[in-house]
């Protein structure tokens, strides 16, 4: 029977997706996110800066948008960008990942100035780039992440991952052994190449285009063994 591990909880819809297409799955939180109290900094700024949809979620619960509406925002990913619109929010670029969004900065927003809404455990590619871009900007906590690694007494078919730090939860107590593994982007596909080469990345940073990836592997394929079709994109 064709099987896999999702690394977060899905929704009764996405569910329905692998449910669908005859794909057994076993849900795991591999990741948990608590929100945090935070203050707004004293210096001034007039771009935003998120790259998760809970950043987004917990830091407008926390202020108004109505106080932001002149600000300049930049996200990464679709899902952001849909809620921050909905929060009648100027989004001035979307990027697939934090490194590229950190590159369109340094490429053509350089004279602003930014407040970079994250987690704890956010990656160094973004901070990295404003810094070497000599671009002014704050880092502001808002919530802090922490791994819930469990150990499977069993072999995935395929794993599904949506972060770098789901896939750290994993390897704390498992091997990725001869699992086909589904990425969310290039970032969580480069910390689970440590691992596998066994490798597929969505198209698009959204957890149903990594459900779909999972759909199509199955359909062309008629299993889960790691096909020569399926080739890791240069990131």
């Amino acid at each position: 029977m064709k099987s896999v591990l999702v690394s977060k909880l899905l929704t009764p819809a996405q569910k329905g997706l692998l449910i669908n297409a005859g794909v057994g799955m076993v849900e795991w939180d591999a990741i948990k996110k608590q929100p945090i109290e935070f203050e707004l900094p004293q210096e001034p700024f007039d771009s935003l800066i998120f790259t998760s949809s809970f950043a987004i979620q917990h830091f407008f619960s926390v202020c108004p948008p109505s106080g932001f509406a002149t600000k300049k925002v930049f996200c990464v990913g679709s899902k952001s960008a849909s809620l921050l619109k909905k929060y009648g929010l100027q989004v001035l670029e979307v990027a697939k990942n934090a490194e590229d969004l950190g590159q369109i900065i340094g490429s053509h927003h350089k004279e602003g100035s930014f407040l970079f809404c994250m987690g704890n455990l956010r990656r160094q590619e973004l901070p990295h780039l404003l810094k070497e871009n000599n671009i002014r900007y704050k880092e502001l906590i808002v919530y802090r992440t922490s791994l819930h690694p469990k150990s499977f007494d069993q072999e995935f078919d395929g794993i599904l991952f949506f972060s770098p730090s789901a896939v750290e939860s994993y390897m704390a107590k498992n091997t990725m052994g001869t699992s086909t593994v589904f990425c969310i982007g290039s970032t969580t596909a480069g910390e689970a190449q440590k691992h596998t080469q066994n490798i597929i990345i969505s198209n698009k940073p959204t957890v149903e285009n990594v459900i779909v990836q999972v759909v199509k592997y199955v359909k062309d394929n008629h299993s889960f063994k790691p096909s020569k079709d399926y080739e890791i994109p240069p990131y």
